[in-house]
């Protein structure tokens, strides 16, 4: 047990900090080899949970290169116009905006699209504007979490949720749209009040942008590749395969067009945070191994009554912010699955909404950090867990609220 806890807590260090640049994987395949190599997790149990995962990280690459793909078309520039020519200069109707847009964005194209991509168009809109960045640099940050709640498709831990529901996508995404719609809505809400002296300010310059060709030839791709998503869950088929497909497409277009190149597609798929995603699947499974399985069944709730659910998803949001979200819904569906749909999905709602709370809370949340710092904007721990103090508390209830009603509604159980 210690062994496999020093391992999980050198990778999750590592995974943070992340020393001269270096990808999580440096730390994370010796971590998994050591503990193979020394017998603290066998072989065999090894190799299945890596066989588990392997579908996942298939679905996550592809989903990344059609993030990257659609970038490359200008979907990201088109939507940073829209913001602009939208918001009109107004701090208020921008951020209602940047919600819309990352929302939707974090949903469809999962929510590394919206770190990575969009925040950088969203600070420059508002720079362009002459209007504070800070509130709606901290909406992309929480809805990158918060609104990956929807679809099966918007988060590696609603893969692995997903997976271990045993719904369709297509009831998946029903039960999940009130606890979206109420978790995105308590955000703007509350994030609105927070920033309220910053929101106030009148912009500097206004400058408004002419407006940018919408391609629409990828936002046909996008709702193509939501349908196979759905086709492929009825037909008890890898969703990996709508969204290669939907890449494949782009990739052609784009390397004809010369707007994207093989390397750039190669480097989208981000092979060494794959190996990452596998290698922590062992470190995890060599700590559930050694007791930690044991030791949180007794803290979780049991039923899917609604104080029932709500006690899960806040012990799930709790373990985010001590040990990371990915690691923490791998250790916590193995324990709920028994327990039906509905208390997989309230684990689901607490790794994704609890995450806004801490910067550990989520990888997400490091990697916005450091997008941030390149555009110089000042966004300390201390600040970031003041905004999360605000929001998650609320934002967690009227979402696990909403997931009630759903399973009512839906009949899951």
């Amino acid at each position: 047990m210690t062994l496999a806890l020093g391992a999980l807590a050198v990778v999750l260090a590592f995974a943070m900090f992340r020393p001269r640049g270096w990808p999580e994987a440096v730390a994370a395949v010796p971590a998994a080899g050591l503990l193979i190599a020394l017998g603290v997790v066998s072989f065999d149990d090894a190799m299945v949970e890596i066989n588990d995962l392997l579908p996942v990280v298939g679905f996550l690459a592809a989903v990344l290169v059609l993030a990257k793909l659609c970038d490359d078309e200008g979907l990201f520039h088109a939507a940073g116009v829209a913001m602009a020519r939208r918001s009109a200069g107004e701090p208020h109707r921008l951020m209602g905006t940047v919600f819309a847009i990352a929302a939707t964005t974090t949903a469809v194209l999962s929510l590394d699209a919206t770190v990575v991509l969009l925040t950088p168009v969203v600070m420059a809109t508002a720079r362009t504007l002459g209007i504070p960045s800070r509130p709606h640099a901290y909406a992309t940050a929480h809805l990158a979490n918060t609104a990956s709640l929807l679809l099966p498709v918007s988060n590696l831990t609603n893969l692995l949720a997903f997976s271990a529901a045993g719904l369709t996508f297509a009831h998946f995404s029903a039960v999940m749209a009130l606890p979206w719609l109420l978790a995105i809505a308590a955000e703007y809400v509350l994030l609105r009040w927070f920033f309220r002296r910053e929101l106030a300010q009148r912009p500097t310059d206004h400058v408004t942008p002419p407006p940018a060709e919408m391609p629409v030839f990828v936002l046909v791709v996008l709702a193509l590749t939501l349908v196979g998503f759905a086709v492929t869950s009825l037909l008890d088929v890898a969703p990996a395969w709508a969204a290669l497909a939907g890449a494949l497409v782009l990739g052609v277009r784009g390397l004809v067009s010369r707007r994207s190149s093989v390397a750039g597609i190669a480097a989208a798929a981000n092979v060494p945070f794959l190996a990452f995603v596998l290698c922590l699947g062992v470190v995890v499974t060599a700590v559930m191994k050694h007791g930690l399985d044991d030791a949180m069944r007794h803290v979780l709730p049991t039923g899917t009554t609604l104080p029932a659910l709500l006690g899960i998803a806040v012990a799930a949001a709790l373990l985010s912010n001590v040990v990371n979200n990915l690691p923490a819904v791998l250790v916590l569906l193995p324990l709920v699955a028994g327990m039906g749909p509905a208390a997989v999905l309230a684990v689901l709602i607490g790794v994704n909404v609890g995450p806004n709370l801490t910067y550990p809370g989520s990888l997400s949340n490091l990697l916005w950090r450091s997008v941030v710092q390149r555009e110089r904007l000042p966004a300390g721990f201390v600040e970031f867990s003041r905004v999360g103090l605000v929001t998650v508390p609320v934002t967690l209830v009227v979402a696990v609220l909403g997931l009630w009603v759903g399973i009512e509604l839906f009949g899951v159980r």
